[in-house]
């Protein structure tokens, strides 16, 4: 008859039931610590080997409490960027021997939570996350009640330092600079759960704070969910509301791209009727007709740095540890155009 104990994976616990001694004597002939004789020594490792029980990966982990894992929760990965953030995260874990494991939110702080608790209980040496709003964050309330080591991706910290994303405000303001050498006045700001993303906040500031630097109107805002069916809906009664805009910047090109879709549904040319700025720079604006003018970003880049960061909090070299902004460059493209008059 089989072995039973071949159905599971083997723990410490079958391995000192197997050599007939207590999981404290099989923890020190793990650690090499205390006192064993050999002739307990021999049998717990007999029965290690039986069971195909690897001594030396528990050893390590018992004796350095750590787990090689490093939780990761950001909002979606249905958005390249994010998802390039993730695989620059995973390059780095695997590059040092760890593994990822990874959480969506969904743009929900309960969630967020939820997954940071889960997280947590699965023993993670440390986290990377992008939060809602990191100045009111329960998850980092709670990973900082824990002594968990952890950075951010994209979001600006509780002491207003980033650290590692971009300057969302001032990449904000380059767009108003855009769209007035165009002759743009009257701008809108279509965003995706603008009270649920701080980044969506903050290049809505640098977007105002354009507009009143080159006496442009105040940008109308224009808030929806992600993925809204509505949203063709809204957008006409957005623009039925507010006739005078020449100009849209939406908060990511996934969005940018799906306003210029519906655009097209009203009757409306890009750019001759309404111009579009998007934010993120991915692949498939220069695919499409016309060609997305839009904010560039780097975030396989953002991730591989954020998680050098977290290696080095690990590694007790925080002495060394510097907040990382990656830049940002503009790209223009065939949706901004000049007003036509």
């Amino acid at each position: 008859m089989e072995d039973a104990s071949r159905h599971h994976e083997a723990t410490i616990k079958d391995v000192a039931h197997l050599a007939g001694c207590g999981i404290a004597s099989v923890s020190r002939v793990v650690n090499n610590k205390g006192q064993v004789s050999p002739q307990l020594r021999a049998k717990v490792l007999k029965a290690a080997a039986e069971l195909g029980f690897e001594i030396s990966d528990l050893g390590r982990s018992l004796r350095s409490r750590k787990t090689q894992t490093i939780g990761c929760v950001v909002p979606s990965i249905s958005n390249p960027v994010y998802s390039a953030a993730v695989q620059g995260i995973q390059d780095v874990a695997v590059e040092n021997g760890q593994q990822l494991l990874l959480s969506c939110s969904n743009y929900d702080p309960e969630q967020e939570l939820k997954a940071v608790r889960n997280l947590i209980s699965k023993r993670v040496d440390a986290m990377v996350l992008t939060v809602s709003d990191a100045q009111n964050s329960a998850a980092l309330d709670l990973l900082r009640s824990r002594g968990l080591p952890y950075r951010l991706l994209f979001n600006s910290g509780p002491d207003l330092s980033l650290d590692c994303g971009v300057d969302n405000y001032e990449a904000a303001r380059h767009v108003g600079q855009a769209f007035s050498k165009m002759g743009h006045q009257h701008l809108g700001y279509v965003a995706l759960r603008l009270n649920r993303s701080d980044r969506s906040a903050q290049r809505l500031s640098g977007l105002k704070a354009a507009c009143e630097a080159l006496m442009l109107a105040e940008p109308a805002i224009l808030e929806v969910d992600e993925n809204s069916v509505f949203l063709t809906t809204q957008l006409q009664t957005f623009l039925n509301n507010h006739p005078e805009i020449t100009g849209i910047f939406a908060s990511n090109d996934q969005l940018a791209i799906a306003i210029i879709a519906t655009l097209r549904q009203l009757g409306k040319k890009v750019p001759q009727d309404i111009s579009i700025i998007g934010f993120d720079g991915i692949d498939f604006g220069l695919m499409m007709e016309p060609t997305l003018a839009t904010i560039v970003t780097y975030p396989y880049e953002m991730g591989r740095n954020v998680a050098g960061l977290v290696q080095a909090e690990q590694n007790n070299t925080t002495q060394s540890f510097s907040p990382i902004e990656v830049g940002f460059e503009y790209r223009p493209g065939g949706s901004l155009g000049p007003v036509s008059y």
